[in-house]
């Protein structure tokens, strides 16, 4: 099975940035840890993939990025956080949703998510993170994230994102791409692109045809001297360990602690990400409070 990565490229004598992803052991990673219905596979499964590209974008070694889907569908939200490197991880809060194909024949993302808002954080070190807020527009997470990119970032952006189950239900093909327009770029720059753009029917449809991101984006920009800067690898991963969770109930403070010890059993900690299972016996808590 091939490597998951991103393309970083630019075009048109830099007036134009682009990233492309192809993402199929990502998605299909978090459908077998959350063990996820097809829609809530492909709902994700659009996020995770926008979350690796957008971690890429950070600058500095420990900056977190973290896109928070807040919404009224039954899906009742998404959760992911990449790191700079494109180490991605996430969760939904209800995996087992099945809803009815969408007018197209597709899996009904936007039916699973509803409507709500995109919370987008950014910590890069300073002492608050940054974060930016829209209301979703479709709910089909590639548009909303686009929505998001000319309202809080003034950037303007075309986000394509998506996945293809096969009949079994396991994850097909998955990746996106995000094309982002500079300030200095000229109109027939913008039009030429638009246009292309416009002409896709689905990313997942050139990854069936064997496209991998360079092509995409090849595809995308032709005949604006596109120029491949950056192979990033990108994937699935989880960092907690028992250690970060001994420091997470260590923060809760002393009271706290003696009253799961009072109780005189083990505590366990599931992590959200990846379902990792932590048991604290009494002796171990007694030993935080130290």
């Amino acid at each position: 099975m091939d490597s998951d990565y991103i393309i970083r490229a630019s075009a048109a004598g830099h007036q134009l940035r682009a990233f492309a992803i192809t993402s199929r052991n990502i998605v299909e990673k978090a459908r077998q840890i959350h063990n996820t219905s097809p829609v809530a596979t492909a709902a994700l499964g659009r996020l995770l993939t926008a979350g690796s590209m957008m971690g890429s974008m950070m600058k500095g070694e420990r900056d977190i990025l973290t896109l928070q889907i807040e919404c009224k569908g039954p899906i009742g939200g998404i959760t992911v956080t990449a790191d700079s490197y494109a180490n991605v991880k996430g969760y939904v809060n209800h995996a087992d949703i099945i809803l009815p194909p969408n007018a197209s024949g597709k899996l009904d993302v936007a039916g699973a998510v509803g409507s709500g808002f995109l919370n987008v954080i950014k910590d890069i070190g300073m002492k608050e993170p940054y974060n930016g807020q829209i209301q979703l527009v479709s709910g089909e997470i590639a548009e909303d994230l686009t929505y998001y990119y000319v309202t809080s970032e003034q950037v303007p952006s075309s986000v394509g994102l998506g996945v293809l189950m096969d009949k079994n239900n396991f994850v097909k093909q998955a990746g996106g791409f995000i094309i982002q327009v500079m300030p200095d770029a000229e109109d027939e720059v913008i039009d030429k692109v638009e246009k292309s753009i416009n002409s896709i029917h689905s990313i997942t449809d050139l990854l069936e045809d064997g496209m991998k991101p360079e092509d995409i984006l090849e595809y995308i920009l032709k005949d604006t001297d596109l120029e491949i800067l950056e192979k990033i690898p990108a994937k699935y991963h989880c960092n907690c360990s028992k250690e970060r969770i001994s420091r997470a109930i260590a923060s809760l403070g002393c009271s706290d602690i003696q009253e799961m010890i009072d109780d005189g059993t083990p505590v366990e900690v599931n992590c959200h990400f990846c379902n990792s299972h932590y048991i604290f016996d009494t002796e171990e808590l007694k030993n935080l409070i130290g």
